[in-house]
């Protein structure tokens, strides 16, 4: 008889994580875990072709196999890229540096 092995299936949403335990034979896949889970059908709009995946926040490949006790995770694709964020922060910092100190002077 195979043995099976209990595996965390996480999508993370803004307010909350959803959380899905599912046990599986050994030798599953990532994608095998996520769609025996229900996550699919619970959140349509992830698509496992432009979704990223992970194991313990590590990128996985569909086709990685899992071990017990793992933790699938799903990942939404960024809103804005962190890069451009810190940029304008900056930017938008030295602006008000600047504007503050030709201000004290007048």
């Amino acid at each position: 008889m195979p043995e099976s092995i209990s595996i965390e299936v996480v999508y993370p949403l803004p307010q909350k994580q959803e959380i899905f335990v599912v046990k599986l034979p050994e030798g599953a896949t990532v994608r095998q875990a996520i769609e025996a889970s229900g996550v699919l059908q619970k959140y349509p709009e992830i698509d496992l072709t432009k979704n990223k995946l992970g194991v313990f926040a590590k990128l996985a490949k569909p086709d990685v196999q899992l071990r017990d006790k793992d933790r699938v995770e799903i990942y939404r694709p960024l809103i804005a890229d962190p890069k451009e964020v810190r940029k304008q922060r900056a930017a938008e910092g030295k602006v008000m540096k600047k504007g503050a100190g030709e201000a004290d002077s007048e």
